[in-house]
């Protein structure tokens, strides 16, 4: 039980993020899960599943403050279901971790251009609301919904920060339009794991439901505060949360990939059981798969 309660509190403060930076929660919770034990797929089956709730939840939110436009909630949702879907699929059958490297380096080089562009101001003077080319988004929905599916996270870091600094919408807009084309994305993807991975989603069904309940909590908490934040500001934590997320990757191999030692029980969690002191010891086979072996400590 105190595991999922620790998997509950993460899941409300990624939400807390997500909700309130258009990204997030994917990759804070898909990192717990790692460290628990579960391999690249199930962890971001789990994930994924979870979303579905999190961000109908989030999307009912942001529209209830005015952050959505649904025309583009439609360009970019739609293709990033297909994507997404594509992507949970194949994952669910082979190994994809080669591919976070290259994927946290291009999101380091974005995220620290819009750390760049909004501590000029440059953000705030250059926005003029303007329509977005309708196959530039479906292009860009696509590849959110790619990245998402196969790295456990992601939507919100390719679409937010490309949207973002652009400077076509204000901040809060953005974010708000993003998180609600999420729900399309989660429940796309979560049908891909659900096919691919219905025994492993199976034993692992508590941690989807405290990363649910932790996240629909602080949902509304999200939306509400996005409205009130200063558009320079936002900006700028963006950028930086995309950069603070994704920098141990490219340089060394992600928090998650390298957790050698991790004080949560994957079995303890899975069936809801009490004991958090079992060590869990990862490492790679030859194919690139996570293994994990467990330790007395």
């Amino acid at each position: 039980m105190p595991a999922l309660l620790l998997i509950a509190l993460a899941g409300a403060i990624a939400q807390l993020v997500d909700g309130g930076l258009g990204m997030g929660f994917g990759i804070t919770s898909t990192t717990i899960m790692l460290c628990a034990g579960l391999g690249p797929a199930q962890a971001s089956g789990v994930v994924h599943v979870a979303e579905v709730g999190t961000t109908l939840a989030s999307g009912l939110s942001h529209w209830k403050f005015g952050n959505v436009d649904w025309k583009v909630v439609a360009l970019l949702g739609a293709p990033g279901a297909i994507a997404a879907f594509t992507g949970a699929t194949l994952l669910s059958r082979l190994s994809l971790e080669s591919a976070a490297p290259v994927t946290a380096t291009i999101l380091c080089l974005v995220g620290a251009n819009l750390v760049w562009r909004f501590s000029r101001g440059r953000i705030a003077r250059e926005i003029r609301i303007r329509a977005y080319s309708p196959w530039f988004l479906i292009g860009l929905g696509a590849v959110g919904g790619l990245v998402d599916s196969t790295g456990g996270g992601g939507w919100g870091p390719v679409t937010t920060s490309t949207l973002l600094s652009m400077g076509r919408q204000s901040p809060r807009r953005v974010v708000g339009t993003v998180n609600t084309a999420e729900f399309l994305v989660a429940m796309a993807a979560s049908t891909g794991f659900v096919i691919g991975l219905w025994p492993q989603l199976h034993e692992h069904i508590f941690a989807v439901i405290a990363l649910l309940i932790g996240g629909v909590i602080t949902s509304p908490v999200a939306a509400w505060l996005i409205s009130r934040l200063n558009p320079i500001a936002l900006g700028g934590l963006v950028g930086t949360t995309i950069v603070a997320v994704n920098l141990p990757g490219p340089w060394w191999g992600g928090i998650a990939r390298d957790c050698g030692r991790c004080g949560i029980n994957p079995a303890g969690l899975a069936a809801g059981a009490s004991s958090t002191t079992e060590c869990v010891c990862s490492h790679k086979t030859g194919a690139g798969d996570l293994r994990v072996t467990f330790c007395s400590p």
